[in-house]
């Protein structure tokens, strides 16, 4: 195995990149090269003011056998190698490795860190890896081995509504209450004398002003307008433009008489939708436009054989009144001894 440790993503090919990511112990959205390139540009939207770039990677016989997309920052009081992406705006983060080379890539991996006296010794914290992701098996075996202290807890909740192709279907596996109250309020909406629409983003050339549009209902809501700084909207702008040219944009909105009452932020990935961030407008809350436009996700959702919705992270209470039940990301930590 030859590890190389890297000054800039642009040493490592996109397509390589991807196509591991796709074979890889997590597939998901915040794995590929797109996604973390952006993220280390801006360092999270400005979620980190310092940051020193560990990213390595190891071939074997000439071909690409895995990637530990690392950075080392101050956090918790001291210096740590935490994943690109950590922690707040990538629901899901991991190595980027086959299951099958997984044990091997990461003694190799800890090994070539050894190596270097500026990496040598420091934590590693490692934040929102799923909690099904072989990772954490081998962390804690690979740290017993080196006499390590391994800590492991759950970092948050990420509810999921499995789905089977049938919007009844699905209704009918919720509680009952909210089954009616889903449906009631779908009908009042489809059934009101002003037009109330539901579409899809699929111009690309009208997709500046669609993401200022979503941007402009994030920011109805108080907390959300503080999160859209200028180097956060850089940053969401660029994965938005980069997961429509890849193919995987999902981007939605109501209309309540022309005018955007709510709209929804996901990526259409591995067949299921991805639920990233949602706005909806103060101005039209008589009729439910955010609960109208989620019932519309999961009718989409269902009526083009996507086989789950993940909420992604947090535990608000709407999530699990339209039936999710929560899977968990996880908080994986080593001390070296």
């Amino acid at each position: 195995m030859e590890f190389i440790l890297h000054k800039n993503f642009l040493e490592i090919s996109a397509p390589e990149w991807n196509a591991l990511v796709e074979e890889s112990i997590s597939d998901t959205p915040f794995q590929r090269y797109e996604y973390l390139s952006q993220w280390w540009k801006t360092l999270g939207g400005g979620e980190w003011k310092q940051a020193e770039l560990v990213l390595v990677s190891v071939s074997e016989n000439g071909k690409l056998m895995g990637i530990a997309p690392l950075f080392k920052a101050e956090h918790d009081g001291r210096p740590a190698l935490l994943l690109i992406g950590s922690i707040e705006i990538s629901d899901y983060l991991d190595l980027v490795v086959r299951a099958d080379d997984l044990p091997r890539f990461l003694s190799g991996l800890f090994d070539f860190l050894a190596s270097d006296s500026a990496l040598s010794g420091l934590p590693f914290d490692w934040y929102n890896l799923p909690d099904s992701s072989p990772t954490l098996t081998a962390l804690k075996v690979e740290s017993g081995k080196r006499g390590w202290i391994y800590r492991e807890e759950i970092y948050r909740p990420t509810p999921r509504i499995a789905l089977n192709g049938d919007f009844e279907a699905y209704l009918a596996g919720i509680e009952k209450k909210q089954r009616h109250e889903i449906r009631r309020k779908m009908r009042r909406a489809a059934e009101s004398e002003i037009p109330v629409k539901f579409y899809v983003v699929e111009d690309g050339t009208s997709l500046d002003s669609e993401i200022d549009a979503f941007f402009e209902l994030m920011s109805h809501d108080s907390s959300k307008a503080g999160f859209l700084t200028s180097s956060m909207r850089e940053h969401m702008t660029s994965v938005i433009h980069s997961a429509f040219q890849n193919g995987y944009l999902w981007l939605a909105f109501l209309t309540v008489d022309g005018t955007k009452a709510a709209a929804c932020l996901n990526f259409d990935y591995k067949n299921k939708l991805w639920g990233y961030n949602s706005g909806v407008s103060r101005d039209f809350m008589e009729l439910s436009p955010g609960w109208v436009l989620l019932g519309h996700q999961l009718q989409w959702a269902c009526e083009h054989g996507r086989t789950e919705f993940d909420f992604m992270r947090g535990d608000e209470e709407y999530k699990y009144r339209f039936g999710a039940v929560n899977q968990y990301v996880m908080r994986a930590g080593i001390v070296q001894m």
